[in-house]
């Protein structure tokens, strides 16, 4: 299976409209692909707070037509990040409805896969955390030669995310991020971990860049289920591509069963 990580910058002299048009041509770009993934709030910048409002969309404005689009065009799964999503007010006299940080999945024929939204948010009481809304259901999708467990930046902090996700069959955990440099150690550290612990591929995509005032990662990375690093990107904006056998994840479980000895927490393990 081949996989191609776009870690695009956030320039703040760019406008949406460009960095969307930029985005969708570096999707294409990827065509003969299995999967491509776009980091975290590429549209704003995970960090640029006061953006996040006037640059929501609703699930399906122009970034998911502009996505949707790319992703038949090029034949591919895309996993095309996350944008600020504007959901519909509840009650029209309400206005607005609530934001979330929602990440979309594109099949190679432009449908919509499905959608995810963030589910632990990041700011300690300020940015994303009062701003934004918690999603509250985990999501995975079937591709052809393995299963998907989606998860954005912050959620990489949370194990039992991810246990969950690999409940619900997940061999391969896609994590969209706008991490910041300052923080890269725990971002190598952290993917690492989540690979080892649920034996499975972690494929990992940062923006690069900075944003807001933030210096970001960058560093999209790509690990396998003993947790050795496959790839790694550099600061800049790249493209990461890696080629990784899917059936790894079942041969890993099999020969080291170790999340058959699961005690704690949630329903039985695979394999049982």
């Amino acid at each position: 299976m081949r996989a191609s990580l776009i870690q695009i910058a956030v320039d703040e002299a760019e406008s949406v409209a460009a960095r969307r048009r930029r985005a969708a041509s570096l999707v294409r770009e990827q065509a003969g692909a299995d999967l491509v993934v776009l980091p975290e709030l590429w549209t704003t910048g995970a960090f640029a707070f006061e953006d996040f409002g006037a640059g929501a969309e609703p699930l399906k404005g122009p970034t998911y037509e502009a996505m949707a689009e790319a992703a038949s065009d090029a034949g591919v799964w895309l996993h095309a990040g996350s944008i600020p999503e504007r959901a519909p007010a509840g009650d029209p006299a309400a206005g607005d409805g609530p934001l979330y940080n929602t990440s979309l999945v594109f099949s190679p024929s432009g449908d919509l896969a499905a959608a995810y939204r963030k589910i632990h948010r990041f700011g300690f009481d300020k940015g994303e955390a009062v701003l934004m809304a918690a999603g509250s259901e985990l999501v995975t999708v079937r591709l052809p030669h393995t299963t998907l467990g989606v998860a954005t930046c912050y959620d990489l902090r949370f194990p039992e995310l991810f246990r969950g996700l690999v409940a619900a069959g997940a061999e391969t955990l896609v994590v969209p991020a706008g991490w910041p440099e300052r923080r890269r150690s725990h971002w190598t550290l952290l993917a690492r971990a989540r690979a080892v612990e649920n034996q499975a591929f972690v494929l990992a995509c940062g923006t690069a860049g900075t944003h807001a005032g933030v210096p970001q990662a960058g560093h999209s990375i790509v690990v396998d289920p003993w947790g050795e690093v496959l790839a790694e990107a550099g600061p800049d904006e790249q493209v990461l591509t890696v080629e990784f056998d899917p059936a790894t994840v079942a041969a890993t479980r099999e020969r080291f069963p170790a999340l058959k000895d699961r005690v704690l927490g949630l329903d039985a393990p695979p394999g049982r």
